[in-house]
């Protein structure tokens, strides 16, 4: 475990600098179109992924690419870390993600999101923020967009009970476009309030969509069983290979 430890520092010291880097090269993109900003976003996605490769021995895979739509969708995904607000917007020509508004106070990277034309929410205003987060959504949507949005509302550790939110409902109903669901088990090998990184296979699974036009609460059930079981058996596989490679689940993933 020292040498995952070490591992892990070096991977946390580098990512700063590396953010930096990239966040450089995007300033030009604040007065160019938004594509270019996002374009950026995925370079920096990507190396961070090389990055988890190389110093800490997480290998990723991809799995079900052939199931994403063309066009507007809603991306409903199970959140485990924070690596997946970095990465999944590789596979999105449009992509935006609801967030806390106090994350647009933030130097420079505040701008990038306003630029990015993300959705900012005050978790102090209850339902009135609520109401307005799924105008903008749906209007955004409505524009070509992807919404990826995730269905608990924060990040959840491996095997803990799913609590989805009825907002996601709410949303789907409104936009009346497909939804994608994806399953990952990204919580055994970046965990979530950790610093260490720990090897092993990191799977995304993009699965099959669900159609529009469904009622809110089939939409839930469905989306809640569709994402839960393959996320089950994504988790089992990772902490399998977590005990083949360390002798046991390391604490710090386990539920």
């Amino acid at each position: 475990m020292v040498a995952i430890f070490l591992r892990s520092l070096l991977f946390n010291i580098l990512f700063y600098p590396v953010f930096l880097f990239w966040a450089v090269i995007a300033v030009p993109t604040l007065v160019l179109p938004r594509a270019a900003l996002l374009r950026v976003a995925r370079w920096w996605g990507q190396t961070n992924i090389v990055l988890m490769r190389v110093i800490c021995g997480i290998k990723v895979e991809f799995r079900g690419t052939e199931n994403i739509p063309k066009g507007p969708l809603l991306v409903a995904s199970k959140h485990q870390s924070m690596w997946e607000t970095i990465s999944l917007l590789h596979f999105f020509e449009a992509p935006f993600f609801v967030l806390k508004r106090e994350l647009l106070w933030i130097p420079i990277f505040g701008l990038f999101l306003m630029k990015a034309n993300m959705i900012a929410i005050d978790r102090r205003a209850g339902g009135r923020a609520l109401l307005a987060m799924v105008r903008r959504a749906v209007e955004e949507v409505r524009r070509g967009r992807q919404l990826v949005i995730f269905p608990e509302g924060t990040r959840t550790a491996p095997g803990a009970p799913p609590r989805y939110k009825p907002g996601v409902g709410q949303i789907y109903v409104q936009c009346g476009v497909p939804c994608l669901p994806v399953a990952l088990n990204s919580g055994l090998f970046w965990p979530r309030r950790s610093f260490m990184r720990y090897p092993g296979t990191l799977v995304v699974e993009f699965l099959d969509p669900l159609p529009p036009g469904l009622p809110r609460e089939e939409f839930l059930d469905r989306l809640r069983g569709t994402i839960e079981e393959p996320t089950d058996r994504l988790v089992a596989a990772g902490r399998a290979e977590q005990a083949r490679l360390f002798g046991r689940v390391p604490k710090a993933v386990k539920a």
